[in-house]
């Protein structure tokens, strides 16, 4: 974007039971939460390498980092990288997700140039213990029809997949919810967690999943009953994120957003208890793209970052 494995009965009985109040505080007592609070320093406008990363995510108590693969594929020696990753275990600290080092929306040309070092980008994430990778879905074309857009996107995702597998990488795609993107381009494409799952079954890679954001999710209008049809190991990365007032959830934008409980548009309580639900136990991060947090100094903006992460985990108990 990893994955953890919590399965859910399918019973009747032990279904009511997990999505009951009293099932959610006794899995509290026993020492959830299971996912962990991450810092992807890009995506809140915070500038900072590796180690920098690490050394915020120490001070303010992140519990994941993002890899920064083709840093350490660039600048790292041998000894250089055993030295960071032995101050993460000391303090606790795992992996986040990165972005896929692939072009795969344009020509075949530029995909078939970049897919040529993706087996290298996953050789390195497995040296140094990340394992997963992600990306997001454009839901909408002006030349590819649905059919042929998922056509080709299940091959080259697919292609993608198979290569991440051999090195030990889960592979989260990410559905863009807002209908202002789907009409953007002349054909729409997949733009809900229902659409998501059917790319995810044509491509057919066990492990291959989602992310889910909570922005897309609410454009989406999908639901905590949505959530709860999935499986821990279907989703590979969390976000958590708000909508702007102003806007109805048809006429949301891309790239606009709020941190998390900002304004309160997004029930987070209900996404928040659907994976506490499934028992998902990977990164949860903020990405808002929101130039207030981006203007912020560094330490403004991680503190920032951080309050509203756990703002958000106390709509369901949890800090």
């Amino acid at each position: 974007m990893k994955r953890r494995e919590f399965l859910m009965s399918t019973s009747v009985a032990t279904a009511a039971l997990v999505s009951s109040p009293f099932s959610t505080l006794l899995a509290q007592q026993e020492g959830l939460r299971k996912f962990r609070i991450a810092l992807n320093p890009g995506i809140i406008g915070v500038k900072a390498n590796f180690a920098q990363t690490l050394d915020y995510a120490i001070k303010y108590q992140y519990e994941a980092i993002s890899p920064f693969t083709q840093e350490i594929m660039e600048n790292y020696t041998d000894g250089q990288l055993n030295e960071i990753l032995a101050k993460m275990k000391e303090y606790g600290i795992t992996y986040d997700s990165t972005n896929i080092p692939v072009e795969f929306r344009r020509d075949n040309s530029r995909f078939n140039d970049d897919f040529k070092g993706l087996r290298k980008f996953c050789q390195t994430m497995e040296k140094q213990g990340a394992s997963l990778m992600n990306t997001w879905i454009i839901s909408s074309h002006n030349e590819l029809t649905y059919n042929e857009n998922m056509k080709q996107h299940a091959y080259r995702l697919g292609e993608c997949a198979k290569v991440m597998k051999d090195h030990g990488i889960r592979f989260g795609l990410e559905y863009l919810g807002m209908r202002t993107m789907m009409t953007q381009n002349r054909y729409p494409f997949i733009g809900s967690m229902k659409e998501g799952k059917e790319l995810i079954n044509e491509i057919g890679e066990s492990n291959v999943g989602f992310v889910l954001d909570t922005f897309h999710w609410y454009c989406a209008n999908d639901t905590l009953d949505d959530i709860r049809t999935l499986q821990p190991e279907d989703v590979v990365v969390v976000d958590l994120n708000d909508a702007r007032l102003g806007f109805t959830r048809e006429t949301q934008w891309d790239g606009k957003r709020e941190l998390p409980m900002a304004t309160g548009v997004i029930n987070t309580k209900d996404f928040l208890q659907g994976i506490i639900d499934i028992g998902y136990e990977g990164p949860v991060r903020a990405e808002p793209f929101n130039q207030n947090l981006n203007d912020m100094e560094n330490e403004d903006a991680l503190r920032a970052n951080m309050d509203a992460i756990k703002k958000a985990l106390a709509t369901v108990g949890l800090d």
